[in-house]
């Protein structure tokens, strides 16, 4: 079997990466911004019995999986490891089993309904395992870790005993196109990663606490993710992983505002200039033109949210609506929220706001509303609000 040219793909010994490299994805789930695009990974591992292949790829990418294992020559497939049942890891096992009719599909019970309902399989091409089990495939040993919640409650990791690889599709996954198959830029795959973790990851980081104590029960020499390049040093995104999940904030204010006639605007500039002076990290994100994914990063672990936005027909401008619904959708660690903006005869945006952020454990500091283009008295009641904040954030200190 020649495999010299796809040597640069090989892990370690028999365990390749056979994924593809989306560069020109720009929105994920019609939802994530990708600036770096993505990757779908797929993995093989070929044991000296039996040869297993891990996850599959986006339906889009079919034929690079195909053209990777054909230049592997691999002549047979005998299980398909389905960590997850979501189609850019999932959707091509269709095609994979017409190529490879004899290969089983391995996954937990769970993923195996949602496998069936999403991608119309029949039952008797699975193989059910469950937590912890092994499956032999000669010389390497498969060993199948359910990690519920991270971020479907279906998922799971698979773990490569003899080489310590942990096959972790979502988890510890970053949203990157890129040549390289190892990290070699942390500082950027970081910044991926934590945005991948904020916009999909985050609502579940009670689970994702427990599910690092459970896959660390292993030595793990290699993660090997299903997007972004794979961690020849673990402890770079495990150690990411736990501060993110962990109870800290830091010392930062997030002012997410939309501005019609310059009156939110102004309090929002206010608002920066004056916290600035205080000594906090104050991130202000024009509606009209941010990259919500940048925001989703920066809420991974601020302090404090303060919303602005204008009166719009009788509630809150459309823009703060989402930024405020993501931000409770996303559910982080954040301990104040707050609400500031103008408005020209009066509305119900406060209680809409309070109804958008209801599910944050954070306590809501009383709102500034100003009628028309602030004046002496509207200054005066920003800088009760920003009083109120900054003792709060001295007690973070």
């Amino acid at each position: 079997m020649d495999r010299s040219d796809l040597k640069y793909n090989e892990i370690t010994k028999n365990v390749f990466a056979v994924g593809a490299e989306d560069w020109d994805r720009q929105i994920f789930d019609e939802l994530v911004p990708l600036p770096d695009g993505t990757s779908y990974n797929s993995y093989l591992v070929m044991g000296s019995e039996k040869t297993a292949l891990i996850d599959t790829v986006d339906p889009e990418k079919k034929e690079d999986l195909i053209n990777h294992l054909e230049k592997l020559n691999v002549q047979k497939i005998d299980y398909i490891i389905a960590n997850h049942a979501e189609q850019d890891h999932s959707g091509a096992i269709p095609d994979i089993l017409k190529l490879y009719p004899e290969a089983k599909v391995v996954t937990n019970k769970k993923c195996k309904n949602l496998l069936m309902d999403l991608l119309h399989l029949e039952e008797d091409v699975f193989t059910v395992v469950a937590d912890e089990e092994e499956l032999s495939l000669g010389d390497k040993t498969l060993q199948f870790i359910l990690t519920p919640w991270v971020h479907w409650p279906e998922t799971m990791t698979t773990y490569l005993k003899e080489d310590e690889v942990l096959f972790s599709c979502d988890f510890f996954g970053s949203h990157r196109a890129t040549s390289k198959l190892f990290v070699y830029d942390d500082c950027k795959v970081l910044e991926d990663a934590k945005r991948y973790y904020a916009e999909i990851m985050m609502p579940y980081r009670k689970f994702i606490t427990k599910n690092i104590d459970k896959v660390e029960k292993n030595p793990i020499r290699f993660i090997a993710p299903s997007h972004g390049p794979i961690f020849d040093k673990p402890s770079l995104i495990i150690d990411a992983y736990k501060d993110w999940v962990s109870p800290r904030v830091e010392n930062k204010i997030l002012i997410p505002y939309v501005s019609m006639h310059e009156s939110t605007e102004i309090m929002a500039n206010y608002l920066v200039k004056r916290f600035t002076e205080h000594g906090i990290n104050v991130i202000p994100f024009n509606l009209t033109n941010a990259d919500m994914g940048v925001m989703a990063m920066e809420l991974v672990d601020a302090a404090t949210i303060i919303v602005g936005s204008p009166i719009v027909l009788n509630g809150a401008h459309p823009l703060a609506v989402n930024a405020a619904y993501l931000t409770n959708a996303l559910n982080p660690k954040v301990r104040q929220v707050s609400v500031f903006g103008s408005f020209g005869w009066g509305g119900k945006m406060i209680k809409q706001f309070e109804f958008l952020l209801g599910d944050l454990k954070a306590e809501f500091v009383e709102p500034v509303l100003v009628k028309g283009l602030p004046k002496e008295d509207a200054f005066e009641k920003l800088d009760v609000l920003i009083e109120k904040i900054v003792a709060l954030h001295k007690d973070l200190e």
